[in-house]
């Protein structure tokens, strides 16, 4: 069986430096700080965070490639035999400072699992980009999920509602009954596609991690120099708080990381860099605040398709 590892892992590299290049040139003030890292086990990454700047207060592109032997919990949470693995993939997540401009994730990934004799049994990949924004502008959601709809047309009409759908059910705080933003798309574990060609998941996913600054930055351009007070910010850190706990309670990829023993400043690099709980926090009747949570309470089709 015929992998994609050397592929995928020369295309996110790539992008990687072009998803940086572009946030600091939007950000203007500050540069992303670059470690390599090595996991004991096998393999390792590059971290790049950029904190304290014009626009982001924190932003995260990170890329890994490793590899090794998955411990039995994995196995057996991943529904497989094979002990060896390679994974890959790149991360991102951007928190802006002004509180109308929403915080943004993606995750493209790419996975191998290995027989005795090293030969690829099973590889699948996965991935999705969401958006959780802190005050609901109708026209930005739309926009985003109009930018992801087109990139899942270009290969198949069923993927956009099937992927939101996914995106949906997956990106959601259970203990609270509200969803953690708008949502996007989300799809995991795909190795075949039209006419069983598993060349198309490896164009498909490529496709749609090319796309992400697309999807994402003229609603940032849009946004970022807004005036704000201290009350808009407080709310921002009161729903970051939301992010934080679907992150370090329902997150696989968090779960993934901390298995296999990842780098643990890499894996929490998502979180932001404030954030607030209050007892009981309950918006104003009839204010923006509400607005927003009545939408991640109640799930919307913020397009036609």
């Amino acid at each position: 069986m015929q992998g994609f590892k050397n592929e995928f892992v020369k295309q996110i590299l790539t992008l990687q430096k072009e998803i940086c290049d572009a946030l600091e040139t939007v950000d203007g003030a500050k540069h992303f700080v670059t470690e390599n890292w090595e996991r004991a086990e096998g393999g390792g990454g590059i971290t790049r965070v950029m904190e304290g700047g014009n626009v982001f207060e924190k932003a995260g592109v990170n890329t890994s490639q490793v590899f090794g032997t998955l411990p039995q919990s994995m196995m057996e949470y991943l529904g497989i035999k094979e002990k060896s693995f390679f994974a890959t993939g790149i991360s991102l997540v951007l928190h802006p400072k002004n509180p109308f401009a929403p915080t943004v994730h993606a995750n493209y990934r790419y996975f191998e699992v290995y027989n005795d004799a090293q030969e690829i049994t099973q590889f699948w990949f996965g991935g999705g980009s969401d958006l959780t924004p802190y005050y609901l502008f109708e026209e930005d959601a739309v926009f985003f999920h109009q930018s992801l709809k087109n990139g899942c047309d270009k290969f198949d009409a069923t993927f956009y509602p099937t992927f939101k759908k996914q995106c949906d059910d997956y990106f959601y705080n259970h203990h609270r009954q509200e969803a953690r933003g708008i949502g996007g798309i989300f799809f995991d574990r795909i190795n075949t596609m039209s006419e069983n060609d598993p060349s198309l998941c490896f164009d498909f996913t490529s496709h749609m991690v090319t796309t992400f600054l697309k999807s994402y930055l003229p609603i940032l351009n849009k946004r970022k120099d807004l005036p704000y007070n201290i009350e808009h910010k407080n709310w921002q850190e009161l729903r970051r708080g939301r992010y934080v706990e679907f992150n370090l309670l329902h997150d696989k990829g968090t779960l993934f990381g901390l298995k296999t023993n990842g780098r643990i400043e890499s894996i929490l690099m998502s979180l932001p860099p404030t954030v607030q709980w209050h007892y009981n926090a309950v918006p104003t009747k009839n204010s923006s605040e509400e607005t927003l949570l009545k939408a991640l309470k109640n799930r919307r089709e913020w397009i036609n398709h």
